[in-house]
């Protein structure tokens, strides 16, 4: 598997996840960059996603919304504060409702995603930042350390196709 681990650090209120892949740091960015490919990957299996906005420039928005097994679609957003490809992205990630409007009662997370060369490949260092325990323990509680991990996974097969 991709993802060679997964840290849940509370008293820096991070969660890190580390994976390597067999593809150049440009293949890996293209990733995150093209829409369509994110879509294929970003949520985990069962729960494809469908980017609404894509913009990854210092300022830019993402929206998306992924669709689950009984029709339901959960909807998120991201406000991308720096991007220096093909290494960097960082990025405000949260939850939104049916208009894709910021959830202001659930938590928010800082995102930064580091892509390097790696023994030939691509070492990719993801790691989401929470303002408080508590907002890292809810997030925690609805899966999303085993989702990221699921979701992560299925970047192998695009890289390989």
């Amino acid at each position: 598997m991709t993802v060679t681990s997964l840290d849940k650090d509370f008293d820096s209120l991070t969660l890190t996840l580390i994976a390597e892949f067999d593809a150049p740091v440009e293949r890996v960015w293209e990733l995150w960059a093209d829409p369509r490919k994110l879509e294929r990957w970003w949520g985990p299996p069962g729960f494809p996603a469908t980017m609404e906005e894509h913009d990854l420039s210092p300022g830019g928005r993402v929206r998306y919304h992924m669709t689950g097994p009984e029709g339901e679609t959960p909807r998120g957003w991201w406000e991308v504060t720096t991007a220096d490809p093909p290494n960097y992205l960082e990025f405000t990630d949260g939850f939104a409702d049916d208009d894709g409007n910021p959830v202001t009662d659930m938590p928010v997370m800082t995102v930064r995603v580091r892509l390097s060369e790696h023994e030939g490949g691509t070492r990719m260092e993801l790691s989401g930042a929470f303002q408080s325990r508590e907002d890292m323990e809810k997030i925690l509680e609805m899966g999303a350390a085993e989702g990221l991990q699921q979701a992560v996974g299925q970047m192998d097969a695009l890289l390989a196709a």
